[in-house]
């Protein structure tokens, strides 16, 4: 049997369609037309991926995220017919893996739900393999639990800003652009919206630093991409 997506949209034809590629691909398929429903289906059926559409009745997807978050790591895929930043800033926030807007290609979506599914399924391999701790300045990276420690207090990161931190770290002061960072962190090829970066790096920067205004450690290369500044 395929992995499992959970598809949660009011609109019966955008699940229609999208339930039908999904399928098409080789993936098992289960939905969800409110936010009370996804946050019951998730429980209960245990998927591997969530589609999750911001305007729901009943709970929003903000709401239905947060509420995943509090039990599940899975991967959520968010989707938002608004263009406004502070939404997509609000879902990273949340705890979801990225978003994608409205209108968008079922070619892309695809090519999102595969990646994502491709990077839950090695983060447990890499962190057999990996040193359990990694020291670096004030830094201190748990690989194992997905941790990180700063001067010795904890940091809430979502699994997506953790890995943008260690990737970054392991080759402090090497530049890289927001493509490349969405190949690697990502796993995005062609597909990927590179605001996504930017918006992560913002987040993680507001966490991480004495004041993000003036950021000591996630550096920016005007015109090039981010670093890690040791």
């Amino acid at each position: 049997m395929g992995k499992k997506v959970l598809v949660v949209d009011d609109e019966k034809s955008i699940v229609e369609i999208l339930t039908l590629n999904l399928k098409n691909e080789g993936y098992t398929v289960c939905e969800a037309y409110d936010g009370e429903e996804a946050v019951r289906k998730a429980e209960s059926e245990k998927p591997d991926l969530i589609l999750l559409d911001v305007m729901l009745p009943n709970m929003d997807g903000f709401s239905v995220c947060k509420k995943i978050r509090e039990t599940s790591s899975v991967p959520i895929l968010m989707i938002t017919a608004r263009e406004e930043e502070v939404d997509k800033v609000l879902g990273l926030e949340l705890g979801a893996d990225d978003y994608i807007t409205k209108p968008f290609s079922v070619r892309e979506l695809l090519a999102r739900v595969k990646a994502n599914m491709r990077r839950s399924d090695i983060v447990p391999q890499q962190a057999e393999v990996e040193n359990d701790i990694v020291e670096i300045g004030c830094f201190t990276l748990d690989c194992n639990r997905y941790e990180l420690y700063k001067n010795g207090k904890l940091i809430d990161l979502t699994v997506r800003e953790f890995e943008l931190i260690k990737f970054l770290s392991a080759q402090p002061n090497k530049i890289y652009s927001r493509k490349s960072l969405l190949e690697y962190v990502w796993d995005y090829e062609y597909y990927g919206d590179v605001r996504t970066v930017d918006v992560t790096v913002r987040r993680v920067r507001e966490k991480i630093e004495d004041d993000p205004s003036q950021p000591k450690h996630i550096m920016t290369k005007r015109g090039v991409g981010y670093y890690f500044a040791i």
